[in-house]
């Protein structure tokens, strides 16, 4: 992606607005021709020229969003020359954001169907032309990535390439009614009037609307929408089942009545909403590095199922809801969870690209939990517990690194980007994986035989049986995660696999029985 970090490609082919005493002409560089200007006549290539947006038509994504979440990723405190530029107009910010360094075209979620017309245009000898607001650099790069069109209108340094903006660089390159138009939103509205026919895909409701009280011929191409079942995916409901943890302290508590269950319930709700809003938070600050990936390009956003502008709103609603249910549990949990909200966001910026401090930083988000639950009960908890936990979640948390590095060298990728790690690391990862998980199990045996064990439990001796379920778990967990058997991520796994769940309930029983 060289031609991105420089200030080229330039326009392949460019246009000129046609003579007022002539039909629109159409002018491009032909490189056939040595770069000359060519003049061309759609009557002598088949009919209208078709002319397709870009973001949310031909590339279900919006690339200034994809744009700004890839600086803010890179560089966060770039934050303050985004809104600098900003202050000077969007064409400024576009140029800005033009060179994305992870920027790849070849990896972006194209929408079949307007690929399907688009060659189907191309069949009839109709050329074809891409308009789009995202920047020149960033639509060059496409346009020479898909290969199908014959020239291109994009935003530069000083103009934004939007609604009438775009509507007027079309009128003067094709007339009036010249061109059939494919867009998607409502700045689309300023160009479709413009256009001898207009198709949509993907409009709401009100663009859907308002397009047919202004155009007499209006197509809108099947696409699908994103159902609770997706939003469900991109919430990562699945889960919610990780902040359970907040119902350990219970086990610490003195009484376990309807109050109690409902302060826990409702402290596991908080942690679930805020935990999903720093999800598509982080899944809009790795887009590029989730499309290549062998799973994650299959999550919502990554794929384009999900709206980006759609995701984004949906962050603040979330943390919003979240952190009124923690002030409703109390002020000191709703402290909690905005501690929990700050480390997961550094988290997401900066701490997880740097090794071994990004496990550390996991282990610390799984204890953050049960921290929490034990500040809605209004419990203490025990360092030996916390020392536990600590130990065992750092152990997860490097089993899901070795998973994902194990999966790259078997598929012979190259060395994360997104990570301080390298492929040939994955031997250390299980190493120190299996220390830490088998270091959480000495120090709950330790716990098992100090005084306070025998202060908060009736049988004690009933924990050391504890043990050996939690060892069996651990070995067989490395085994499966060295035969590749195991989901990226260790706690979906336990939640999907069958001897997980026994070996939870086991421990569970015993827990109980000892109190």
């Amino acid at each position: 992606m060289s031609d991105l970090q420089q200030d080229v490609p330039r326009l392949r082919r460019e246009f000129r607005p046609p003579a007022k005493d002539d039909e629109p002409r159409r002018y491009f560089r032909d490189p056939e021709r040595g770069g000359a200007l060519t003049l061309v006549s759609d009557r002598a290539v088949g009919g209208r020229p078709l002319v397709v947006d870009l973001d949310g038509t031909l590339v279900r994504s919006d690339l200034l969003i994809e744009t700004s979440f890839s600086e803010l990723a890179r560089r966060p405190h770039s934050v303050v020359d985004m809104t600098r530029a900003l202050a000077r107009g969007k064409a400024a910010l576009k140029h800005r954001l033009s060179e994305p360094v992870d920027f790849d075209p070849a990896i972006l979620p194209y929408d079949e169907e307007v690929l399907r017309r688009i060659h189907e245009a191309r069949a009839q000898g109709r050329r074809v032309y891409l308009a789009s607001a995202s920047h020149e650099r960033l639509v060059s790069a496409i346009a020479d990535h898909l290969e199908v069109f014959d020239g291109w209108f994009a935003t530069d340094e000083t103009t934004n390439c939007a609604g009438a903006v775009k509507a007027q660089k079309l009128v003067a390159a094709f007339g009036e009614r010249g061109f059939d138009y494919i867009g998607n939103d409502a700045a689309d509205l300023a160009v479709w009037p413009h256009a001898a026919r207009a198709i949509a895909i993907r409009a709401s409701s009100g663009v859907a609307r308002k397009l047919e009280g202004i155009h007499d011929d209006v197509e809108h191409l099947a696409c699908d929408k994103p159902d609770w079942k997706c939003w469900a995916k991109q919430l990562r409901v699945h889960q919610y089942a990780k902040n359970a943890l907040v119902f350990v302290p219970l086990l610490a508590a003195e009484q376990i009545g309807l109050l109690t269950l409902l302060q826990v319930f409702l402290a596991a709700l908080a942690f679930s909403l805020c935990a999903s809003g720093v999800y598509i938070l982080n899944d809009l600050l790795d887009l590029q590095d989730d499309r290549g990936h062998r799973t994650k390009r299959l999550r919502p956003l990554a794929s384009g199922t999900i709206p980006l502008s759609q995701a984004m709103l949906a962050v603040p609603v979330l943390l919003l809801v979240s952190g009124a249910i923690a002030a409703a549990v109390s002020l000191p949990f709703l402290a909690v969870l905005v501690g929990y909200f700050a480390l997961t966001t550094a988290y997401s910026l900066y701490l997880k690209r740097k090794m071994f401090l990004d496990v550390l930083v996991l282990a610390c988000l799984y204890t953050v939990r049960v921290i929490g639950g034990a500040v809605a009960l209004g419990v203490s908890l025990s360092p030996w517990f916390l020392a536990f936990f600590l130990a065992w979640f750092l152990s997860l948390a490097l089993v899901k690194r070795y998973v994902e590095l194990a999966a790259r060298r078997e598929a012979k990728q190259s060395d994360p980007k997104s990570r301080d790690y390298k492929n040939d690391d994955v031997d250390m990862v299980g190493a120190l994986a299996a220390a830490a998980g088998f270091n959480a199990i000495t120090i709950f045996a330790l716990y098992a035989s100090s005084d306070m064990a025998h202060e908060v439990y009736r049988h004690p001796e009933l924990l050391w049986l504890v043990g050996p379920v939690l060892t069996y778990w651990m070995g067989r967990t490395l085994m499966l995660a060295r035969r590749g058997s195991v989901h990226d991520d260790p706690v979906v796994f336990a939640l999907k696999d069958r001897v997980s769940l026994g070996s939870l309930a086991v421990v569970g029983v015993l827990m109980f029985a000892a109190m």
